[in-house]
């Protein structure tokens, strides 16, 4: 979730947490946005390496270091 959306799982939960208590919007924005290129150089880096970890993919992506 992280990866593709730029959302924490915290995040999300905190969200959830909030839309059931009632709260119909959440401020802010991800931090990251996906586009196609981004889709694609991780798609390739997978079919190079299948046993690629998340964070040697976010280490080739501009912007996704961790």
């Amino acid at each position: 979730m992280e990866v593709q959306y730029g959302l924490s799982l915290e995040q999300v939960y905190k969200w959830s947490r909030k839309f059931l208590n009632g709260v119909s919007s959440v401020t802010g924005q991800a931090h990251r946005v996906v586009i196609p290129e981004a889709i694609a150089a991780v798609e390739a880096i997978v079919k190079e390496n299948r046993h690629v970890t998340v964070h040697e993919i976010a280490a080739h992506l501009p912007g996704y270091e961790s």
